[in-house]
């Protein structure tokens, strides 16, 4: 009786708990509709050494969300402004990457995908802006703004996130030399050893850790931080991790090619001590996070509430 009079007071809040078949069948939908750019983006990211992350994004956006699923009350039918203005988005990026192809320029397969997974993201955010309510969309807000790394840069952004790496790497490097009291002398990307000259490459930038690690900072500040300040503080230390852990990886093959020989330039640390360097990098990022992570008040619990009530 109550629970009627209840309902009749207020028919609308019910909600329907979990994910609506609606939103899971006009997903399937959306995905069937880019199958082919989506296909060409798996190719893309399976066989390229800097986008291999691509193929796991998806997965940890969904477990992230699988995790929250606890805080998201239901769902509205009503469309919400935040689809209208995610579907804008996707369709100005779809026109946009229609009229370049037509318009006959070159454009790069990276530049491609580009613009199509970014208009795939768009109307994602649209469907779930759609079958969502306010408090979901709240609740996966994480979730969905991680999908966004799906997205490959631009070649004008890549080379330039490569080369500011690159530089910064090198610079890094010339200080360690310095600070060593090694004989260096640093012309832009070159150094000149005692009896060895060595070129900073652009696969020295470190560009596919640094993105790994910055990734792993979001995801890692997400579950273990609650303030904004902090998951912040522990995203911007991957900048000068990175850049320190290139530094010491360039100094250390400096070293070995001064006191043991220029041969070691083609040793198993320079060719493969990548995972070793990002390992290493992983240390001070993991005490930053138990620093932040303790710095953080305890939430009282119901009995503590209880007690101070």
């Amino acid at each position: 009786m109550h629970a009627a009079q209840a309902a009749g007071r207020n028919p609308v809040a019910v909600d329907r708990p979990g994910w609506p078949k609606d939103f899971v069948w006009a997903t399937i939908v959306l995905v069937a509709c880019f199958s082919v750019p989506l296909t060409r983006l798996v190719w893309f990211a399976a066989t390229s050494e800097l986008y291999s992350y691509v193929l796991l994004v998806p997965f940890v956006s969904a477990y992230l969300a699988w995790l929250n699923r606890r805080n998201v009350r239901g769902f509205s039918g009503a469309p919400h402004r935040f689809a209208v203005l995610a579907w804008c988005a996707g369709s100005i990026l779809l026109a946009g990457y229609w009229l370049a192809v037509w318009s006959g320029r070159p454009m790069a397969n990276q530049d491609g995908l580009a613009w199509t997974t970014s208009a795939f993201v768009c109307f994602f955010f649209g469907v779930c802006g759609l079958f969502a309510g306010r408090e979901a969309l709240r609740a996966m807000r994480f979730p969905m703004c991680f999908l966004v790394f799906m997205v490959p840069f631009p070649t004008l952004v890549h080379n330039w996130l490569e080369s500011f790496l690159q530089r910064g790497s090198a610079l890094t490097a010339y200080g360690l030399f310095q600070l060593a009291g090694t004989p260096v002398f640093c012309n832009d990307l070159n150094f000149q050893l005692p009896g060895f000259a060595l070129q900073v490459a652009p696969v020295c930038s470190g560009i596919h850790s640094s993105l790994v690690l910055f990734l792993t900072s979001l995801v890692a500040g997400h579950l273990f931080l609650r303030s904004p300040w902090k998951r912040g503080i522990l995203a911007l230390a991957v900048l000068p991790l990175g850049l320190l852990r290139n530094g010491l990886r360039i100094f250390v093959i400096g070293q070995l090619c001064i006191h043991i020989g220029p041969e070691m330039i083609h040793s198993a640390i320079h060719r493969d001590g990548g995972p070793v360097f990002f390992a290493l990098s992983m240390v001070p990022f993991f005490l930053l996070l138990i620093l932040l992570r303790r710095s953080e008040p305890v939430l009282a619990g119901p009995t503590d509430q209880k007690r101070s009530s």
